[in-house]
C-alpha cells in the first residue's frame, strides 16, 4: 500500500487510520465494541451534552440482518463481512445549564463527528478497521432503530479486521487503498474564505 506522509508532525495513527472494505469475517466480543465506544464517550461537545447515540449489531446476532438490510445494495456487498455495524445518530436539541428547557443544538451533527473520530482512532490502536458510510437508507433506518422525533441519523460505521482484498469484487480491489487528502494549502486559510 503506498505510504501516507503527512506534511507537519502529527501522531501516526492518524496516518494508519483509513477506511477498507474488505473485512476478515472474524467475530468482536461485546467488551472489544465497548471499547472504542468508551473512547467515543470522552469526545467534545458543546456544553458537553453529547448528543451521539450509537445503535450496534454484532455479526451473528439477532439484529445483524436488520442492520444490513438498511444499508444500499453496493454497501451490503462488503460489510456483511464486518464484525459490526453501527449506527450513530444525534440529538438536534439539547439542555443547556441553568436552563429548565431544551434547546435546538447547532452542533449536535459536528458533535456526533467528534465521537466518531475518537472512534475510528481508537479502533486503529486496537487492531480494527472502520468504514463510516452514508449508502443507507435513512428513512427505513430511522422507522428499524425506532428512533423518536428530535433524533437524527448521521451515518452507518462498519467494524473489523481488516481482510484481503482479493476477496472484494475485482472493481473494488483498485479503490482498496488509503486515500490521500487535500493539501492545507486548499483547507487552511487565514482571515477569510478563500474558495478553490
Amino acid at each position: 500500500m503506498p505510504e501516507r506522509v503527512a506534511d507537519y508532525p502529527i501522531e501516526p495513527v492518524f496516518l494508519e487510520r483509513w477506511s477498507p472494505r474488505a473485512f476478515t469475517g472474524e467475530a468482536m466480543s461485546e467488551v472489544e465494541l465497548f471499547t472504542l465506544f468508551e473512547a467515543a464517550r470522552w469526545a467534545p461537545s458543546a456544553y458537553n451534552s453529547q448528543p451521539w447515540r450509537f445503535i450496534y449489531a454484532r455479526r451473528d446476532t439477532p439484529n445483524w440482518q436488520k442492520f444490513l438490510d438498511i444499508l444500499v445494495e453496493f454497501n451490503r456487498s462488503w460489510a456483511q463481512h464486518a464484525a459490526a455495524l453501527v449506527f450513530l445518530v444525534s440529538k438536534s436539541t439539547m439542555l443547556p445549564p441553568g436552563k429548565d428547557r431544551e434547546v435546538p443544538s447547532h452542533s449536535h451533527s459536528f458533535d456526533a463527528g467528534a465521537a466518531w473520530g475518537a472512534l475510528g482512532l481508537q479502533a486503529v490502536k486496537s487492531g480494527w478497521a472502520t468504514h463510516g458510510m452514508v449508502g443507507l437508507d435513512f428513512e427505513k433506518a430511522f422507522a428499524d432503530l425506532e428512533l423518536v422525533e428530535g433524533w437524527r441519523v448521521e451515518a452507518a460505521i462498519a467494524i473489523g479486521r481488516q481482510g484481503d482484498k482479493s476477496t472484494l469484487p475485482e472493481g473494488l480491489q483498485a479503490r482498496e487503498t488509503p486515500s490521500p487528502r487535500l493539501t492545507l494549502k486548499v483547507t487552511a486559510m487565514e482571515g477569510k474564505f478563500r474558495p478553490e
